[in-house]
């Protein structure tokens, strides 16, 4: 694995946070009490079984949920939902299949709010397609005319359109097939470590989050089991749910690549 990037450009110095952040939907308990500063420049993966409140946390740092207890903040401010979309235009964000409007073509969709750049945005879809590895004739196709992968590379330039502080992504490859995930997690941990910006990833995948996160946050009921590097939660488990986690994950790869 490569060594994480160091460079923290000034520009993505960004305090993003939650503290004692809880969400409720009616018994259910989705997030309690969860406190996260994902580090600046870095990339935090957020991981754990179905509903664990992995991507209730995520929708909850840009105000798409709104917590019952906490505060998140950023830019050393709290999100309140009066400056939400204001927090939003300086946050990519990214969802599994892509989350693209059906009834624009893959330009529209990425141009979709460049209204707030005061340059043309033709040099910039020009730096995307590069940075993504798409070809500019893809972007008159709707995306009904896409493949998955196009999808998700035409989602992410949408994401990076207005040179986002934060990235967040949630599940972005996990609806795609073997080959073309493989492909595109080599081209996004590429693209994090050359733009250095704060990324927050949720995924299912161990072997993904160790793949790229700089930090894992293992997450259980709503509340953060164990955070650290990836060789902490192979090596010293904080707890019998980390162990046996981490023991189900590298079964089921095993099981995978026999």
């Amino acid at each position: 694995m490569l060594a994480p990037s160091t460079r923290v450009p000034t520009t993505i110095l960004t305090m993003l946070s939650v503290s004692g952040l809880t969400k409720r939907y009616t018994d259910t308990v989705a997030l309690d009490g969860v406190n996260l500063s994902p580090a600046p420049g870095r990339t935090t993966v957020l991981i754990g079984p179905s509903g664990c409140g992995k991507s209730t946390l995520l929708r909850a740092f840009i105000g798409l949920v709104l917590p019952d207890v906490g505060e998140v903040h950023f830019d050393g401010q709290p999100v309140t939902p009066a400056d939400a979309l204001a927090v939003r235009r300086r946050v990519g964000y990214v969802i599994q299949q892509g989350g693209l409007f059906p009834h624009l073509t893959a330009r529209e969709n990425v141009t979709l709010l460049s209204d707030h750049l005061r340059e043309d945005s033709t040099q910039r879809i020009q730096e995307l397609c590069s940075l993504v590895r798409l070809e500019e004739s893809m972007l008159s196709r709707y995306p009904a005319e896409l493949s998955g992968g196009q999808s998700q590379r035409v989602s992410l330039m949408r994401a990076l359109m207005l040179d986002p502080q934060v990235l967040l992504l949630d599940e972005p490859l996990g609806a795609l097939d073997p080959m073309v995930r493989a492909e595109l997690q080599t081209e996004l941990r590429e693209i994090f470590r050359k733009l250095a910006k704060t990324v927050v990833l949720v995924t299912h995948d161990l072997a993904e989050a160790a793949y790229f996160g700089d930090e894992i946050v293992l997450m259980r009921n709503g509340r953060i089991e164990q955070q650290g590097p990836f060789r902490a939660l192979v090596d010293t488990p904080a707890s019998d749910f980390v162990r046996e986690f981490v023991n189900a994950q590298r079964a089921l790869h095993s099981t995978e690549a026999a």
